[in-house]
């Protein structure tokens, strides 16, 4: 297609509840470092149609979530080929890597994703990260060793990332403004599924004549079948048309990107590493919190004094940072993707080891779960874009998660499997009220040529979080069964311990009286409920926050007929 110019400064003026005050004022709140208001009356204009519909709007849209779907798979589908890899390249102790390396590269280039997606031509750097994700692929399915495979996790996860946000911008940039909430909740669908799907799929492999390299070269095939539509119906859109090569890169926070991605890592190795392969004591975990700290002051001055970089470009530009409803969404998104894949980690690992489901059973198990998510998602999308009221969904979303959590956390090994579906459809039903509507708002918050900037705060939200909090949970969870196995079974090495835990040991759990696996799958269980308490604070702090959100949203309407009234 014929490149088209984008000027987000095109977009039409709106006083539609959804998206937030007309553009003109949010425009002029944002420059004054000032949130803009969340609701408004009924929209007095409407946005121009879609360029594109049919059979060519149908393709481009499966397509570019096909590329979704592969990221989300990614991030699960390595957990039940990772006894497959352990025999084949005999590396128990780098296996960690293997989900760490991909949550980093995922993670660390999220937010640069988003600007770059500000600069440069929308179609052109999505083909790119989708290259990028498929040299990762091909890596990791030809990976001679650990090593190299590791390496292709990593790049993995930045093609992946860059493709995530690429997905979440174009739709931004193809959609009306009515039909926009509806559109963007999509995504957040596909790749959650895939998350789900992940290590269903991922156990086939394992299992099957084809192996587990075929875990990762499934990626090759689908995007082969995506590629003509990536290269000829998907718009091609500049997000500064006219502007050059050089002034484009200028704008990129390079300093900024490359501080913030020495935290992650460091902060991520350290959650993942500590207790788990070194202990908390060693001087190696001990260096990776100290760096995390000093890099975050220097990027606290960094982005302050605006170093290495013009203030208007910073990463993180510090308008968001007084913009109440932008930080409110943002840290719910946090809580809401905190929430989701906490137990999408472990129900199937319960199943596992508990009662001693296969890998694909277990993973069907959570079909109830991811059932109840997408439909809610789309509930909440569907309804949102009719009404515009959003912050509703957010509280309930928040209390009914609250709730699913606890039950979560009371599990035990006697528990019934149809308690267990009933937690996880409480919890995913919450979840999925809110889990998508914060890209929505977020975009509502922002004038917009800070859109781009602001999807990709919530995408960073959406990925870092559950990277962060799965690293937190892990640990938390083999810390705790390690320390009271090994109280336990004296005679047995960490090593023999930790293939029990990991699901790997089974020829070590055959071995044992059936008194002594109860009292071993006891101690796997309590210490598989430990990181159910990540749910539980993150939902009550999402609760607190939209109890915020709400209240403003009254007290915006109240001063709006007061206004209206005095006009009159």
């Amino acid at each position: 297609m014929p490149s088209e110019s984008f000027s987000t400064s095109s977009r039409p003026v709106m006083d539609d509840p959804v998206l937030g005050k007309p553009t003109t004022d949010e425009e002029a709140a944002m420059e004054k470092g000032q949130e803009s208001t969340s609701d408004a009356p009924e929209a007095t204009a409407t946005a121009p149609p879609r360029e594109f519909h049919g059979l060519s709007w149908f393709l481009v849209i499966v397509s570019i979530l096909c590329s979704t779907f592969l990221f989300g798979l990614d991030n699960t589908i390595a957990a039940d080929v990772q006894p497959a890899i352990i025999e084949r390249f005999n590396s128990v102790n780098k296996i960690s890597w293997v989900s760490v390396a991909f949550m980093m590269g995922a993670g660390s280039t999220n937010l640069f994703w988003g600007q770059m997606y500000g600069q440069f031509n929308l179609k052109y750097l999505y083909i790119i990260s989708i290259a990028i994700f498929q040299v990762g692929s091909a890596l990791c399915g030809a990976a001679p060793n650990m090593d190299v495979l590791i390496v292709g996790r990593a790049i993995c996860g930045i093609g992946g990332a860059g493709a995530y946000v690429g997905v979440m911008t174009l739709l931004s940039v193809m959609t009306t403004d009515q039909e926009r909430p509806a559109y963007l909740s999509i995504p957040s669908i596909t790749w959650g599924t895939a998350m789900v799907l992940g290590p269903i799929i991922g156990g086939a492999f394992a299992v099957s004549k084809a192996g587990w390299r075929w875990a990762f070269y499934i990626n090759l095939l689908i995007g082969a079948v995506c590629a003509p539509v990536y290269l000829i119906l998907v718009p091609s859109k500049d997000a500064r048309p006219g502007v050059t090569l050089t002034d484009r890169v200028k704008n990129i926070d390079f300093v900024g990107f490359a501080i913030l991605s020495g935290i992650f890592v460091a902060l991520l190795m350290a959650i993942s590493f500590g207790g788990a392969v070194y202990p908390w004591s060693s001087g190696r975990i001990i260096a990776l919190f100290v760096v995390a700290g000093v890099l975050a002051i220097i990027y606290w001055l960094q982005q302050g004094f605006s170093i290495g970089t013009p203030k208007e470009n910073r990463l993180i530009p510090f308008e968001f940072i007084t913009n109440v409803q932008l930080m409110l969404v943002f840290l719910c998104e946090t809580t809401a993707a905190t929430s989701t894949y906490i137990p999408v980690y472990f129900l199937p690992l319960y199943f596992q080891l508990v009662r001693g489901d296969s890998a694909l059973t277990a993973g069907v198990r959570l079909l109830p779960l991811v059932c109840f998510l997408i439909a809610s998602i789309l509930i909440a999308g569907q309804i949102v874009s009719r009404t515009g009221q959003w912050q509703p969904w957010f509280f309930g979303g928040s209390a009914l998660a609250l709730i699913g959590g606890a039950l979560l956390y009371t599990i035990d090994e006697h528990t019934s499997n149809a308690k267990i579906y009933g937690y996880s459809i409480l919890t995913a039903t919450g979840i999925g009220s809110y889990l998508q509507l914060p890209f929505a708002a977020a975009q509502a918050a922002v004038a917009p040529r800070w859109i781009f900037v602001a999807v990709g705060l919530i995408s960073f939200a959406q990925l870092a979080a559950p990277s962060v909090a799965l690293s937190i949970a892990n640990t938390v969870f083999i810390n705790e069964a390690t320390l009271n196995l090994i109280q336990y079974l004296p005679d047995y090495s960490e090593d023999q311990i930790t293939r029990v835990i990991s699901g790997v040991g089974s020829q070590y759990l055959d071995q044992m009286s059936a008194s002594q696996r109860a009292v071993v799958i006891r101690i796997i269980t309590q210490a598989m409920g430990k990181p159910y308490i990540l749910v539980i604070t993150s939902s009550a702090f999402s609760l607190v926050l939209s109890t915020i959100l709400v209240a403003r949203s009254f007290a915006d309407r109240k001063k709006s007929k007061t206004t209206d009234d005095n006009s009159i």
